[in-house]
C-alpha cells in the first residue's frame, strides 16, 4: 500500500471513537518496528518526522523513500502516513516536495492572525496535492527537537478561527508536555478540551506528549474527540533501557566484535511492545 494522508484514518477515529497513534521515528530500526507492529496489530498508524530527526537521517527525501521502500518490501497493507511534526514554514515546504503525505505546521508561537494566514495558505497548497494538515494553538509544554512550549492551554475561539480555515486536524494545548511528566503535574484539562470541542465540532483533536499520561485520561481525551494521539519519549526511553540492558550484560560481544544487528534488537522488540500497548489503550487495533 502506498503512503496515505492521515484525513481519512481519522475521520474513521472520530466515527469509531478510537485514536490513531502517530509514532516518532528516528531511524530504520525504528520506522520497521512500528510498520511491522502496525501490521501485525491490524492497526492504521502515523509516523511522525520532526525536522531534527529529518536532518538526522539524512533529509526528508531521503526518510520519505526510505518509509515507501519499506511498506513495499515489507507487505504492509495497513494505512500509513508520514507526517511532519511541529513543523516551521519552511520545514512544511521542504516535506511537501520530499513527498510526504501530512504535515504539521506549528504556528502556536505566532500571534494568531500570522498564525491563520500561514495556515490558510498551506490549507489551499495541501488540498491541491492530497496532504492531511495539522495546525497548533496553543504551545505544547516541555521540549521537543528544540521546541520549547510552556503548556498553556488553548483559546477556544483562537481554535475555532483555525479550525475553520480547512485544516483536518488539531492540536490544542490542553496542558499537556513533551517529555517525562513531573510529579506535580496537574493532569489534562478537561474543561478546556471540552470548550475546545464545543468551538470546533467534529474535527478531529490532536493530543501531543501521548507519553506517562495515565490510562484514564487518555480515554477520556478520546471520549471528547481526540483522534490523533503522538508517542515519542515512550519508546525513547524503552529502547535506551533495553539497548543499554543488553550492553551492559556484555551480550553484544560477537565474535570479532559488536554486531549492531544484535545490538540494536533488543530496543527493536521494546518499541514493538511499546507500540503494541498504546494501540491498545487507543482502540486502534483491528481497525485498518
Amino acid at each position: 500500500m502506498a503512503l496515505v494522508s492521515a484525513k481519512e484514518m481519522l475521520k474513521k477515529a472520530i466515527d469509531g471513537k478510537y485514536a490513531v497513534g502517530q509514532f516518532n521515528i528516528n531511524n530504520l530500526e525504528w520506522t520497521k518496528a512500528i510498520l511491522q507492529t502496525a501490521e501485525e496489530m491490524k492497526s492504521p498508524v502515523i509516523l511522525g518526522v520532526s525536522e531534527g530527526a529529518g536532518k538526522y537521517m539524512g533529509g526528508f527525501k531521503t526518510v520519505a523513500a526510505m518509509v515507501s521502500a519499506m511498506i513495499e518490501c515489507l507487505g504492509i497493507t495497513v494505512p500509513v502516513a508520514i507526517h511532519l511534526d511541529h513543523g516551521t514554514y519552511e520545514g512544511c515546504y521542504k516535506c511537501i516536495e520530499a513527498g510526504f503525505s501530512s504535515i504539521m505546521f506549528d504556528g502556536s508561537k505566532f500571534p494568531i492572525d500570522e498564525n491563520v494566514a500561514k495556515t490558510m495558505e498551506l490549507v489551499d497548497v495541501c488540498n491541491k496535492k492530497g496532504l492531511s494538515l495539522e495546525a497548533e494553538v496553543g504551545a505544547i509544554g516541555g521540549e521537543e527537537d528544540g521546541v520549547i512550549g510552556r503548556g498553556e492551554c488553548a483559546d477556544p475561539d483562537e481554535c475555532k478561527k483555525i479550525a475553520d480555515l480547512g485544516i483536518d486536524m488539531l492540536a490544542a494545548g490542553i496542558g499537556n508536555i513533551h517529555g517525562k511528566y513531573p510529579a506535580d503535574w496537574p493532569g489534562l484539562s478537561f474543561d478546556t478540551l471540552a470548550a475546545v470541542k464545543k468551538k470546533v465540532g467534529n474535527m478531529p483533536l490532536v493530543l501531543h506528549g501521548g507519553t506517562g499520561i495515565p490510562t484514564d485520561q487518555i480515554k477520556k481525551a478520546i471520549s471528547l474527540g481526540v483522534a490523533k494521539i503522538n508517542v515519542n519519549t515512550e519508546c525513547q526511553l524503552a529502547f535506551a533501557a533495553a539497548t543499554r540492558k543488553y550492553v551492559e550484560e556484555g551480550k553484544d560481544l560477537v565474535g570479532k566484535g559488536f554486531d549492531p544487528r544484535k545490538l540494536l534488537a533488543p530496543g527493536v522488540e521494546a518499541i514493538k511492545a511499546t507500540v503494541k500497548e498504546k494501540m491498545e489503550i487507543f482502540g486502534s487495533i483491528g481497525k485498518a
